[in-house]
């Protein structure tokens, strides 16, 4: 397997860090010893856990009215994959890619090769019909897979069919169906009519899922229509599951809610009732923000592993979702952005794995809602640090990923290499 970064780099940063991470695990260990947690046991799920990189988030992002292009930028798919392989060297944490079609379309067996370079495979596939590709015959300006116009339908559908047969020779085993159909104005769609087509549409591309293949389905309450949107919340994504079949699930962002809303509640509404397919791990303020996974609300993102523990402890029915980081990164390095996200969504599942689950239920039960919730507060506060960088240790990555990745001096290496992109479009992209 090849590595892009130089591993005596990584070799003696983590050397001179080692000394101290050991001490401060074994010390960790004992306090855990105390509550009655083999310390072992929880760095060695944390060192099972991956969380997928979206090919589209190790390029620079934007605003809804530009564009600043980074240094080092990647110029195509396999530019992306390279900086893919970063990630995953230095966190251990990412092994596979999740690509976007037309963006990263390429010959399916060369993709291939490129990642097995560098022991990555590939997530779900992602279709996009929410903007138009070169050449493409029917705009989506007014909508895809809900367009009033047959034709435009019918095209939006042969995307996603092509999407799942670039999968099928890429070993990818789900598609990912997001669109940006709507209205501005009211009284511009007929809200029926538009989820009616919709529905028809999806099932033509469900039926054409191979056996061993996921649907998701993502529900975003805005963007770029304000008005409405023909998917614009859990209750209308599951109501799209239940009537594609037992394929098709639900696929949660956490940027695609309103402020306020009890994300962890829909989770485990959607495990109860065996439909959550798995994750868009992001952060925000307002809306859909697309910032970095725990930036903002990291207690949010421990509430959602709390509902994900529980359900993988009680062995949940149908229980297996897919986890993928989809981010914007507008100000930071988009590599150092999604190296700190997957380790956040790390922690959150470490911290979520040391809850006392007996105790917790004795609380609910005698309805002791200060102690239930000090319970969670008790494993949320455990610095899980030490176990997350002992994850990494034992899996051949960098104790401290940032640290080993500037030491390396990759994005000044790239930057010569790549040609800097020009700036000045709008767009988030």
């Amino acid at each position: 397997m090849e590595h892009v970064i130089d591993k005596t780099v990584v070799e003696k940063d983590n050397a001179a860090r080692e000394g101290n991470l050991r001490r401060d695990y074994d010390t960790l260990g004992e306090q855990l010893e105390r509550r009655g947690i083999k310390i072992d046991a929880i760095r060695d799920k944390v060192q099972n856990f991956g969380v997928a990189i979206p090919s589209w988030g190790v390029g620079t992002g934007g605003t809804r009215f530009a564009r600043f292009p980074g240094a080092g930028e990647p110029r195509d798919i396999f530019d992306k994959i390279e900086d893919c392989a970063v990630i995953n060297e230095l966190t251990k944490a990412t092994p596979s890619v999740s690509l976007h079609i037309p963006w990263d379309k390429a010959d399916a067996n060369r993709l291939k090769q490129a990642a097995s370079r560098f022991g990555l495979g590939f997530d779900a596939m992602n279709s996009n019909t929410f903007s138009d590709a070169k050449d493409q015959a029917r705009s989506y300006k007014y909508g895809s897979l809900s367009h009033a116009d047959a034709g435009t339908r019918q095209q939006a559908i042969e995307h996603n069919l092509e999407c799942i047969e670039i999968g099928r020779t890429l070993g990818s085993k789900a598609l990912t169906v997001w669109i940006g159909d709507g209205s501005n104005f009211p009284g511009q769609v007929n809200f029926a009519s538009a989820f009616e087509r919709y529905l028809h549409s999806m099932r033509e591309i469900y039926a054409a899922l191979p056996d061993d293949w996921r649907l998701f389905s993502e529900h975003k309450m805005y963007e770029p229509a304000f008005y409405s949107t023909v998917v614009q919340d859990w209750g209308t994504n599951y109501i799209i599951a239940k009537e594609l079949g037992p394929k098709a699930f639900c696929l949660v962002d956490l940027g695609h809610h309103a402020p306020n809303v009890n994300i962890e509640m829909i989770v485990s509404r959607l495990i109860q009732f065996k439909k959550l397919g798995g994750f868009h791990f992001n952060d925000s303020k307002y809306g859909d923000d697309d910032l970095d996974a725990g930036s903002i609300d990291p207690y949010r993102l421990f509430l959602v592993f709390n509902e994900l523990v529980d359900a993988e402890l009680n062995h949940a029915e149908g229980f297996n979702p897919a986890h993928m980081l989809d981010q914007s990164h507008n100000v930071t390095d988009p590599i150092e952005s999604l190296m700190l996200s997957a380790v956040e969504v790390q922690r959150a599942y470490a911290t979520a794995l040391l809850v006392d689950r007996k105790a917790l239920e004795g609380f609910q039960d005698a309805n002791d809602a200060l102690m239930a919730t000090q319970t969670l507060k008790a494993a949320y506060r455990t610095d899980v640090e030490p176990i997350l960088a002992m994850a990494r240790l034992k899996s051949g990555g960098a104790i401290d990923p940032v640290a080993a990745y500037r030491a390396a001096g990759h994005r000044a290496k790239v930057a010569a290499a790549r040609p800097a992109a020009v700036g000045g479009s709008g767009g988030i992209v």
